[in-house]
């Protein structure tokens, strides 16, 4: 029986030991934090401020999972530690949102133009008459938007959703029999499965009856069967394109 109440000890710490190994990195919002202890983050303390409250108790003030302590110890009037947005998460971080309206002001357009201004501003975008919060301005818009990231500077920004795809649209007639028309507009794309062509309402193969290059559609007639093809006066070819 001693025997037996041994393992079962045995078995229940393992339990606690590996239960607590996949729970280290959620985020902490109850209970009591332990102070840090990493010179790497503060000049002071290990990344604390230390204080005494008004009984003469030892307390700290510390900063973690995104935000940032700096300590000013040049004696310009005593030493300076400010709080700041900004820093390492070392937890997986949830905002409990539920209620409440989560938003960030400020984010540029792109592309900033007259016409996504009348759509959104660099505000957040609510229906109108929706007062914004941090300026009290009401906002306008209606329009919905995606954040988007610029991978050369990191900058978060904001793009109408009716502006992450574009397309383009062009008809072009045939003058004469075997008279290959010029098909040409700055924002077709040079990819095949970004374009489609017509002759008269017949879809024709890509890279087969034309091929595409950037700004350009150029049609190629075939003639050895079986995928012969002419051109005759007054066939339309109509041409569609995203990007």
């Amino acid at each position: 029986m001693k025997t037996k109440k041994i393992n079962y000890l045995k078995t229940l710490l393992l339990g606690l030991l590996i239960t607590a190994g996949t729970t280290i990195q959620a985020q902490q919002i109850t209970g009591d934090a332990g102070k840090i202890e990493d010179a790497s983050v503060s000049q002071v303390l290990n990344g604390t401020v230390r204080v005494i409250d008004n009984k003469g108790t030892k307390k700290y003030l510390q900063v973690k999972n995104g935000l940032t302590l700096l300590t000013d110890t040049t004696p310009d009037g005593g030493i300076i530690s400010t709080w700041q947005l900004g820093g390492t998460l070392t937890n997986n971080t949830y905002i409990d949102a539920t209620g409440k309206i989560f938003s960030l002001d400020g984010l540029k357009l792109t592309p900033s133009s007259a016409a996504a201004s009348t759509n959104a501003t660099d505000q957040s975008v609510g229906t109108n008459g929706t007062t914004l919060g941090s300026t009290g301005t009401a906002a306008t818009g209606t329009g919905w938007t995606v954040l988007i990231r610029d991978e050369a500077t990191g900058e978060i920004s904001k793009m109408l959703v009716s502006n992450l795809i574009e397309g383009g649209h062009m008809e072009v007639t045939a003058a004469a029999n075997a008279t290959v028309p010029t098909i040409a507009d700055a924002s077709i794309p040079g990819e095949y499965q970004k374009v489609a062509v017509y002759r008269n309402g017949a879809k024709l193969r890509a890279n087969v009856d034309y091929s595409v290059a950037a700004g350009a559609v150029t049609l190629t007639p075939v003639s050895a069967a079986p995928n012969d093809w002419s051109i005759y006066s007054g066939d339309i070819f109509e041409v569609q394109w995203i990007h």
